[in-house]
């Protein structure tokens, strides 16, 4: 069993949703909170945006959104729906048959932004045009584009207006009998964002989507998402995530995961305890996580390494992890393995066995849930 396990004092409660489905992912309810990204291609270039989507996916993305601003890239959805090895999200705005064209097209999933797709009339043809061809939709309020009569009536955006928005058109998709949905209310500003997530979370119980809108680039914006997010997947809001970043989307699913992994809410790859090295450091330990975050990238199954540069919290750190290497003098350090205290190692062959034992580890935890399979 690895290390890497949730123990009861850090359990997190989760709100209770319903349970949709994007494809063959379930979203709510009791599945695992998903991580999702978007493309940043023409849609129309069929070629990059399935490598970006592969790429995604390779990263642990479980579902993929992509733009579909024209009719062009209506009949490439087609081709990139058929190549992906994830569900496709078909991102909607100003032009309702857009929307109809994605699901004829195959996408498990239409994100619609109420205050820009039009009347209610243009929605329920969505609407149908989703229950034809089995497809879910996501109610996506944005406090950028929120509709004419709110702002008049509240006078700027803010959580009670994109609430009041979410649930206007909750109401239109369950006066059509439709109930394939899950929604967000986003904002750039991470207190609006928080307030109405809040507000949306005791109002219903859809599947919720977190994002904080625009965040930023990789550094600003992953410090936004992991206050707004993490804050609310910490009270147990949230039951799929996109951390929306000025990079490159697989930094998106990176971030994602973790923040997922920092909550104990959700587990992949290596998750690497690291001090920030100081003078009592027995090797450069900043450069060693470097190397390490990269040669560890292709092990995707859930365990611990931890990466201490002197004895002061090496040893209990190690007891702690999967796999673990504290330094000491005399240009060596201590190994341990399943908590325990092994051998000691070379500084100067030490990423390479580091990595060694990582990839042994986490075949023998791959062994024995194979073996615990009924």
């Amino acid at each position: 069993m690895s290390l890497n396990h949730v123990r009861p004092w850090r359990n997190i409660y989760r709100r209770t949703s319903r349970k949709i489905h994007v494809g063959n992912v379930p979203v709510g309810g009791d599945a695992p909170i998903t991580v999702q990204t978007m493309t940043n291609t023409l849609t129309t270039d069929v070629k990059a945006t399935v490598a970006q989507v592969q790429a995604a996916a390779d990263a642990g993305a479980d579902i993929v959104r992509v733009s579909v601003p024209d009719e062009a890239s209506s009949k490439a959805l087609k081709e990139i729906v058929r190549e992906s090895p994830v569900p496709i999200v078909a991102d909607i705005h100003f032009h309702y048959r857009r929307g109809i064209e994605a699901a004829e097209a195959g996408a498990a999933c239409l994100r619609i932004n109420p205050g820009n797709i039009g009347d209610e009339r243009r929605v329920k043809e969505v609407i149908q045009a989703a229950r034809d061809h089995n497809c879910s939709i996501r109610i996506g309020v944005n406090a950028g584009s929120l509709e004419k009569h709110l702002l008049e009536k509240y006078g700027e955006p803010c959580p009670d207006a994109m609430v009041e928005s979410g649930m206007e058109h909750i109401r239109i998709l369950q006066d059509n009998d439709f109930h394939e949905f899950k929604i967000s209310v986003k904002a750039s500003d991470v207190f609006m964002a928080a307030a109405a997530y809040q507000k949306l979370a005791e109002a219903t119980d859809a599947p919720i989507h977190l994002g904080i809108t625009e965040a930023g680039g990789l550094m600003s914006g992953t410090i936004k998402s992991a206050i707004g997010m993490g804050n609310l997947l910490w009270m147990g809001i949230g039951d799929t995530i996109r951390v929306s970043l000025s990079a490159d989307p697989v930094e998106e699913v990176k971030v994602g995961y973790d923040i997922l992994k920092s909550l104990g809410l959700r587990h992949r790859g290596v998750n690497i305890i690291s001090c920030p090295s100081c003078a009592r450091q027995g090797f450069d330990v900043i450069k060693t996580v470097e190397a390490l975050e990269k040669r560890l990238e292709h092990i995707k199954t859930p365990m611990s390494l931890s990466i201490i540069g002197c004895v002061v919290n090496g040893p209990g750190e190690a007891l702690m992890t999967d796999v673990g290497f504290t330094g000491g003098g005399a240009g060596s350090g201590m190994v341990y393995l399943a908590g325990k205290q092994s051998h000691k190692m070379g500084n100067e062959r030490m990423i390479e066995h580091i990595v060694e034992q990582v990839e042994a580890r986490a075949a023998q935890l791959e062994a024995e849930e194979v073996a615990e399979m009924p």
